[in-house]
């Protein structure tokens, strides 16, 4: 922050952050954020839980926050560095310290996620009302998806001087537990209503944030716009509405340090300039995943297993491109349903298809340093981060047209083609048969090489970095400063 006036300071508050902790995008945004938000003159703290083994990668750490009964038993927070980051880590072995994953073990949710994720939002206010021991105070309290979505609802219970943002990730997941925790979650009866806690009976943690917070931000222009609609508000669109003055869309960005084919340890490095190696890294991912020659375009998927992602319309898509020439290589987990059917493709097609089950992020990185293209078939996507890695390493995109994907992706029109802009392909609606002439068009696409060259060159030269989303949330932050 060298040379930048201090504008304030900021507490980001997640469940998960790179490069700490990792299951999704979210993790991404939460990790990359704070050093794009410093350079445009903001202190960032980020909070998270002390998940097993977090802690002992913290420097310097010094406790900064501690509490006799935090949801059930003694905890703390520890400040230092990870990197460059700034991090806060509560410490609460009864909340957090458990095999599996931060918000599963044994194949199913953590009874106590309620608890746990009320924690971390009660300890977030704490904080940022400058309860801590350093006493630091937040001038802005950032809250990320409904872990932390009731952080804005203790702050107003505490009638602190603390704006807060909620950010919304993904709409669908809202936090919903029973009315009958109410007392436990530490919330007052009489917020309980329709109008601020109530939904449907239960309590809904990012309805409760969506209503506290003095701004509402989503991570794509597009889906701030779709999430008004029932089709895609997940029965919250009418919360939206009501809030609309105060919610807008910032299109998220790409980490620079981690994502880029001329500095990744994991590839053999090619550049825009410089692209001869992608061939090779093609090469080398034919056999990775014990492919046939692919003589049309080699395309993979690296996502979530799920009906929002739309690995089920591949099953019917397929087909048609591989016998077009084309091969496929995917790397996910999650319904074991989708996985099986992936499976099941994979084994009709042996030789032109693969499916590894699980993720690696080393992998990732060599499928989009040897892809010819990569697929988003989502059904709903708030931004989309695989559709952006795909244009940084020279996969050409091939999406549904929604959220963040219609807003990064320019579509391979004669228009778009003509005057040298496209960078995708686009498809809607979001079935099988769309999909299937999208892949038609891209084998269509990668049969001319001077066109498919220039695609790949537009893509890789795009300007996807986490600058313009910085000044964006810079000057949402100086707003409610303002206000």
């Amino acid at each position: 922050m060298a040379g930048k006036r201090l504008k304030g300071r900021v507490l980001s508050v997640a469940s998960e952050a790179v490069p700490l902790i990792k299951t999704g995008g979210l993790a991404d945004v939460a990790g990359a954020l704070p050093a794009a938000l410093t350079a445009e003159g903001w202190q960032v703290r980020t909070l998270l839980p002390a998940y097993p083994g977090l802690a002992g990668r913290l420097a310097g750490g010094k406790i900064v926050w501690r509490s006799d009964d935090l949801f059930g038993g003694p905890a703390r927070v520890l400040a230092g560095k990870v990197e460059e980051g700034d991090f806060l880590l509560i410490e609460a072995p009864h909340l957090y310290d458990r095999p599996g994953g931060p918000y599963a073990g044994g194949g199913r949710d953590h009874p106590d996620n309620p608890e746990r994720f009320a924690a971390l939002s009660w300890v977030a206010a704490e904080i940022a009302r400058g309860q801590g021991l350093d006493g630091w105070r937040a001038d802005v309290l950032h809250a990320h998806d409904w872990q932390a979505g009731l952080a804005p609802s203790y702050l107003k219970m505490a009638s602190a001087r603390v704006r807060s943002v909620m950010g919304i990730h993904n709409i669908a997941f809202q936090g919903i537990v029973p009315a009958d925790r109410l007392a436990r979650l530490r919330l007052r009866a009489e917020d309980f209503h329709q109008g601020y806690l109530e939904y449907w009976g239960n309590i809904s943690t990012l309805k409760a944030g969506l209503i506290a917070a003095d701004a509402i931000v989503t991570v794509s222009p597009s889906y701030a716009e779709e999430i008004m609609r029932p089709e895609f508000g997940m029965g919250l669109e009418g919360v939206i509405a009501f809030r609309g003055r105060a919610v807008q869309g910032i299109l998220n960005g790409v980490d620079a340090a981690i994502w880029d084919p001329a500095a990744d340890p994991h590839i053999l490095p090619f550049s825009a300039a410089r692209p001869e190696a992608k061939a090779a890294n093609r090469a080398r991912l034919l056999a990775e995943f014990g492919l046939d020659a692919v003589t049309g375009p080699l395309a993979v998927i690296v996502s979530r297993m799920t009906h929002q992602k739309g690995i089920d319309l591949l099953a019917d898509a397929t087909p048609g491109f591989v016998a077009a020439g084309g091969g496929l290589a995917v790397l996910g987990s999650g319904d074991p349903w989708l996985e099986e059917k992936m499976q099941g493709l994979a084994a009709r097609h042996a030789g032109k298809v693969a499916v590894r089950i699980g993720y690696d992020e080393a992998l990732s990185h060599r499928m989009f340093a040897g892809a010819d293209a990569v697929l988003v078939p989502s059904r709903f996507e708030p931004c989309g981060l695989t559709q952006m890695y795909g244009l940084l390493y020279g996969a050409i995109p091939v999406v549904a047209a929604t959220g963040g994907l219609n807003d990064t992706v320019i579509h391979a029109s004669p228009a778009a083609l003509a005057v040298g802009a496209a960078t995708g392909i686009t498809f809607h609606p979001v079935d099988s048969l769309a999909l299937s002439q999208a892949l038609r068009r891209l084998v269509q696409l990668h049969a001319d090489r001077e066109v498919w060259a220039a695609m790949q060159g537009r893509g890789m030269r795009s300007d996807l970095g986490w600058a313009a989303a910085a000044r964006a949330y810079s000057r949402l932050y100086d707003g409610l400063l303002a206000q």
